[in-house]
């Protein structure tokens, strides 16, 4: 590996994504050992060359030697670019480099909703600005790609459902309308951040079905094996209610749903 000389990369160190990949570029030799600065805990000669409110939405790697600061995925292009050019001008090309950059800005734009912090509330906390687009963005995502994996499992409960995706989107789409609506007076201007952290909550059930879609489960242990993911699922949700400073409200919210949903499918197909 090649190292890149003379340059600091701030990122944020309540966010779990950005401490592994900036470690790893310096484990793999691609930066500096003190080729990386936290956001929190900046030093005087970064604080005063970096654009403090775009660092929160972008990483920034500042070049020393030439005293300019680089953000977003031209940062982490240069710093991949240093030990890999051809893979940086494969990257640069577009429609890829288009691709590329909508992905990053989609992950880092909803990063606290991914992966919260109970810091994420202090002054010097790397949060970034809320984009409505991006919000929207991975809540569609979640629950497009949670509607199709609960269409494949579903029929093994032994309720007498068919595969339907339609069936699982309305229900994914109904839980953001039920909680919108429930929660929206008393969440105020957090509801899009809990709204992120629910769909993470849904995403987080949905991957762990999945091992389930490739064994052969009789009908009683899915249902055992889905109360699992669904105990699981809820104790995330109280978790992230306690980090949002929440009450239980939402959790009882959310649950009342669910288990609604679910008497209805019973009573329809009985």
């Amino acid at each position: 590996m090649k190292t890149l000389k003379n340059h600091i990369l701030i990122y944020d160190n309540e966010c779990p994504m950005c401490n592994i990949y900036s470690k790893g570029f310096i484990k793999c030799g691609m930066l500096d050992e003190n080729g990386r600065e936290a956001f929190t805990d900046l030093s005087f000669e970064n604080n005063d060359i970096i654009d403090f409110n775009r660092a929160k939405n972008e990483i920034a790697l500042v070049d020393h030697e030439k005293n300019t600061v680089i953000y977003g995925l031209e940062s982490l292009l240069l710093i991949i670019g240093n030990s890999f050019p051809k893979l940086e001008k494969i990257a640069r090309i577009q429609p890829l480099f288009w691709f590329f950059k909508k992905m990053y800005s989609f992950v880092s734009y909803n990063r606290k909703q991914i992966i919260p912090s109970k810091n994420d509330d202090t002054e010097k906390a790397c949060v970034p600005d809320f984009n409505l687009k991006y919000r929207l963005a991975y809540i569609a995502f979640v629950f497009i790609f949670s509607g199709y994996i609960l269409s494949i499992f579903s029929p093994k409960l032994g309720l007498n459902l068919t595969q339907n995706f339609w069936r699982e989107f309305a229900i994914c789409c109904g839980q953001i309308v039920w909680q919108t609506l429930v929660l929206k007076i008393y969440l105020k201007e957090k509801i899009w951040n809990y709204l992120g952290n629910m769909m993470t909550v849904s995403l987080i059930g949905t991957l762990l079905l999945i091992p389930a879609l490739f064994l052969n489960l009789n009908a009683n242990t899915s249902v055992i094996y889905f109360g699992i993911v669904v105990f699981v699922m809820f104790s995330e949700h109280l978790r992230r209610s306690r980090i949002l400073k929440l009450n239980l409200f939402p959790t009882i919210s959310w649950t009342v749903f669910r288990i609604t949903v679910l008497a209805i499918l019973i009573w329809m197909n009985l």
